[in-house]
């Protein structure tokens, strides 16, 4: 065994599973997080816009909106915490014609109904203060050293294959290599593969299937340089493609595509991408017009049929908690998640968290690629790159 005495299995190294371990942490839970990959943040949560939103745009009253609302809040307590570095840059919807006012002037009124700070403007147009752009693998890495700061466990490159009650009570994870731990409790953050998980532990959770983004990358234009996220009017088709400085200013991206598709390991870039996000990027941002993309990625966002954040305590074994079907949002609603779910266990009676407590700053990820990079790397080799951008592991 790994460990016979470890309170919580989180499993999972994407954004979800890093913030549950960080909420754990900072309540002085135990635990360990398990990720399968021998990197953190090497699936959606690495290749996807890095924005954090404000919830301005989502439906009142639903989970999803509730944690993206949580999560503003503790932002703003945590970023200097967890050494993050973000662009508070704001964003911008500008409407064309009167249906497009219309929709917009309805935004405002949702964003009023969230307690989401925006300005509709007299030409029609509406600013969101609030939108901010962030490096996302950093922002990983930084929940995941302040998790390991304080108390948790890193193994990377543990596949979990199993999920089992323990005879005194707990569960019992089997990892693919036969190792096996004993937990009071389990989080499953397993992203794409979290509905095959919970199969697995007897469970039917909704199927979760892969969305793919696709995103250009072009170097960013000095003159005039875009000093804020450009977005689409939304319309019944969806929200459409954005256009947004990276956090380095060194590139602007435009994207993302929405494609359903079935193969959840298929990061690459499709022919017909630049076709379905060119021509919408420079109506929004007419600098691009001339410009050729320097490079492209795609990620997988996780999906659910007919569901969306699926956070519930498993049927089959009770103290196992189900974290499904977090879609593109789960960037912005992750530190909310995790609180949610510590509240979760300990109701359950799963743990017994203590008061909130501080956590150090975590060391600075080790420099490579910019995350935008790396994003773009990984798709052209439909593959995932190896542990070289990895936080530290423990042993």
């Amino acid at each position: 065994m790994l460990d016979t005495d470890t309170h919580v299995a989180v499993i999972g190294g994407g954004v979800v599973g890093c913030a549950v371990a960080h909420a754990l942490a900072r309540r002085g839970v135990e635990a360990v997080l398990l990720e399968a990959e021998l990197g953190l943040a090497l699936g959606a949560s690495g290749s996807n816009s890095g924005i954090l939103h404000t919830g301005f745009d989502s439906t009142p009253g639903e989970l999803e909106t509730r944690l993206i609302l949580r999560s503003a809040a503790l932002r703003s307590e945590l970023l200097d915490e967890l050494g993050v570095t973000v662009w508070r840059c704001g964003a911008r919807l500008a409407p064309s014609g009167e249906e497009e006012r219309a929709a917009v002037a309805r935004l405002a009124a949702n964003a009023s109904d969230n307690g989401a700070a925006v300005r509709l403007d007299e030409d029609g147009s509406l600013t969101v203060p609030g939108e901010t752009v962030s490096d996302p693998v950093a922002y990983v890495h930084a929940l995941a050293g302040a998790a390991q700061a304080g108390g948790a466990t890193i193994v990377l490159g543990a596949h979990v294959s199993g999920l089992a009650a323990a005879a005194g009570g707990g569960l019992v994870v089997t990892l693919d290599t036969g190792e096996q731990l004993q937990v009071r409790a389990a989080v499953n953050c397993a992203g794409l593969y979290a509905d095959e998980l919970a199969r697995g532990a007897g469970d039917e959770l909704p199927d979760v299937y892969p969305r793919k983004g696709e995103f250009l990358v072009f170097a960013a234009p000095q003159d005039p340089p875009l000093e804020q996220i450009l977005l689409p009017v939304p319309s019944a088709l969806g929200k459409g493609v954005l256009v947004f400085p990276t956090l380095d200013r060194r590139a602007v991206i435009a994207g993302p595509t929405a494609r359903e598709r079935e193969d959840k390991r298929d990061r690459s870039v499709e022919a017909d991408a630049a076709e379905l996000i060119l021509a919408k990027a420079r109506r929004m941002y007419p600098v691009l017009e001339g410009l050729e993309p320097i490079g492209s990625y795609a990620g997988l966002r996780t999906a659910g049929r007919d569901a969306n954040y699926v956070i519930e305590r498993s049927r089959a074994l009770p103290a196992l908690v189900h974290v499904a079907a977090i879609r593109s949002t789960g960037l912005s609603a992750s530190l909310g998640i995790g609180e949610h779910v510590v509240a979760m266990l300990a109701e359950a009676r799963a743990i017994s968290p203590g008061d909130v407590r501080a956590l150090p700053t975590p060391a600075p990820a080790a420099s490579g690629d910019r995350w935008w990079e790396r994003a773009a790397r990984g798709s052209r080799a439909e593959a995932v790159p190896s542990e070289s951008a990895g936080p530290p592991v423990a042993p």
